[in-house]
């Protein structure tokens, strides 16, 4: 409907004074109901401007519309309403979805433009758990959705890969450990040894102080430290690619923290030269007090860096090799003060860049109300979780099509992209608490839903095919017979698509695009029921044909987005 409104507000601006076609746009609503028009122009904010009143501005403006999109306007209450010419709206939905296909609803208004997008980011030498699910997830639709829109995105997984957990696990092994155990058990043996760590430690406080020397070794480059941490990093990212195969996401870089070692040293030198960092009792920080925020630490005492120290390097780092326009840190709300210390660091420094860092921050994850612990070992893995979903998927496939070809293939499609799609389904903000039943739910609004809405509109079409050998780039389209009411409300939700992506980026929001998947599969599913496809009159058939073969389109599509696949066959 983008395409409609910019048009009504064209018109509209030309007969205003005063008004660009961006203000009308930002004004046209869409009524709750078709009785009271498909665009809405409420007259009321104009009036102050004018100083006319909304009814006499409505009144005004309808008597000079005039538009061949447009069946009439209607003047009522203040509001200037605008009723489709049906036949031309369903020609001009079906023809741009057809004519533009795996480009429908893709925009260029990132042309030119770079976003860095910063997600995932699991800790080395620790399983893969669901609440990592939240920034993976997230952070590929918002790459997926940013592409889509004409941007080039950089996406990096900024992994967990330095700390002080290293010194403890370096100690866990060195005490607790064996070389035969670690490569039998992989990332599980890992996590053994390091909450076996936390349980000592509270016995034991001398085991974070050798924890913390092991730490420093590995700063200053002891070759049996290094040697410890590469074998953990190279049992971690077997694990972590594994699953990442498993979802469909990609990385365009793997830098962790360690990849900025060498280049912390610099920006230390340059928060000193601007006065910035202040000696506390061997530590140095920087004073936030003037911002309401408390101090960043920048450097303990033993000289070791810190995640400030590390993400200020990092962006600096990013910006100089990426020329980015945006940078986008999607993490969980409970860093807000993190990101909030170290943006302001950066504007301190000089940086006007410092307003293009945005932290996208999503809702945490517990399991029945407790929190999830890895020090704990209070953590369900995510492998499990998509594993389970795919078994679910292939029992209900069994039983409904025994008979079914690549039900392996399918099964893994359709339960993975339902993990997917129960976290995107709400927004992010939120927290979630984590549910086998939910996870794994398939009935009601759900992924598998709206991807067996895929699968029905694509077997409707290779039905046509065996039954009338009718291919839809040879059909003309009348679109007189697209003007019922099951088949224009299809149109309507077929024509928001491109609003939707918009607003999703805007808003950094992919719940808006999950959403819309729900309401299209729906309202698909209405005109399925109610309006015989395959019928014997052939106008009629290929109108129809064409606009399911438009909602395929825009369905496949749309899954994408959110990084779900669309199986031809459910």
């Amino acid at each position: 409907m983008k395409n409609y409104k910019m048009l009504i507000a064209k018109e509209v601006s030309s007969i205003l004074d005063g008004f660009t076609e961006k203000d009308i746009a930002a004004l046209i609503e869409y009524p709750p109901n078709s009785e009271m028009g498909d665009l809405s122009l409420p007259c009321f904010i104009l009036s102050k401007k004018l100083r006319k009143a909304p009814q006499a501005i409505a009144d005004d403006i309808k008597q000079h519309i005039k538009m061949d999109e447009i069946q009439r306007v209607e003047s009522v209450s203040g509001y200037l309403n605008f009723y489709l010419n049906n036949e031309r709206f369903a020609e001009t939905i079906v023809k741009t979805i057809l004519s533009q296909g795996d480009q429908y609803g893709s925009q260029d208004a990132g042309k030119g433009k770079t976003v860095v997008i910063d997600f995932s980011s699991p800790n080395i030498a620790k399983p893969f758990h669901v609440a990592h699910l939240r920034s993976t997830v997230i952070g590929n639709a918002l790459y997926r959705i940013y592409s889509f829109q004409g941007y080039t995105c950089i996406g990096i997984n900024h992994l967990g890969d330095w700390g002080t957990q290293f010194g403890k696990l370096i100690v866990a092994y060195e005490l607790w450990g064996n070389s035969n155990d670690v490569e039998i058990g992989g990332i599980d043996e890992l996590l053994r040894l390091y909450v076996k760590f936390h349980d000592e430690s509270e016995h034991n406080p001398l085991l974070e102080d050798q924890a913390r020397a092991w730490f420093v070794k590995l700063e200053q480059g002891d070759q049996e430290a290094l040697r410890l941490w590469h074998w953990f990093v190279d049992i971690s990212m077997k694990e972590f690619k594994r699953i990442y195969q498993l979802l469909g996401v990609h990385f365009d870089s793997y830098t962790g923290e360690s990849f900025y070692n060498d280049k912390m040293g610099a920006v230390v030198e340059k928060l000193k030269e601007k006065d910035l960092l202040e000696e506390d009792q061997g530590a140095w920080l920087v004073r936030l007090d003037a911002f309401e925020m408390a101090p960043a630490l920048i450097l303990k005492k033993d000289g070791s860096s810190l995640y400030h120290t590390r993400d200020i390097t990092a962006a600096i780092y990013r910006k100089e090799t990426y020329r980015f326009d945006k940078a986008i840190y999607v993490t969980d709300y409970a860093q807000n003060h993190h990101f909030q210390q170290w943006f302001k660091i950066i504007e301190l420094m000089g940086h006007e860049w410092s307003n293009d860092l945005i932290h996208v921050a999503f809702g945490r994850v517990s399991l029945e109300g407790m929190s999830l612990s890895t020090r704990k070992g209070n953590i369900v893995k995510l492998e499990d979780v998509l594993q389970q979903s795919i078994a679910k998927t292939k029992t209900i496939m069994e039983a409904r099509n025994p008979d079914m070809e690549n039900m392996d293939e399918v099964a893994r499609q359709v339960g993975v992209g339902a993990v997917i799609f129960n976290d995107l389904s709400t927004n992010r903000i939120k927290d979630i608490v984590f549910s086998w039943e939910e996870a794994l739910n398939f009935e009601g609004e759900t992924g598998p839903y709206v991807q067996y809405s895929h699968a029905r509109a694509s077997s409707v079409l290779a039905k046509a095919v065996n039954q009338f050998g009718t291919l839809i780039v040879e059909m003309e389209v009348s679109s007189e017979h697209l003007i019922n009411d099951p088949t224009i409300n299809l149109l309507k939700e077929l024509s928001m698509f491109s609003e939707r992506i918009e607003s999703a980026m805007q808003k950094l929001e992919p719940s808006i695009i999950s959403r819309y998947l729900i309401d299209l599969a729906q309202a698909f599913n209405r005109f399925y029921h109610e309006c015989p496809i395959l019928v014997d009159n052939v106008s009629v058939r290929e109108a129809r044909l064409a606009l399911v073969k438009c909602v395929k389109i825009t369905l496949r599509n749309g899954l994408k987005l959110i990084g779900l696949e669309s199986p031809e066959k459910i």
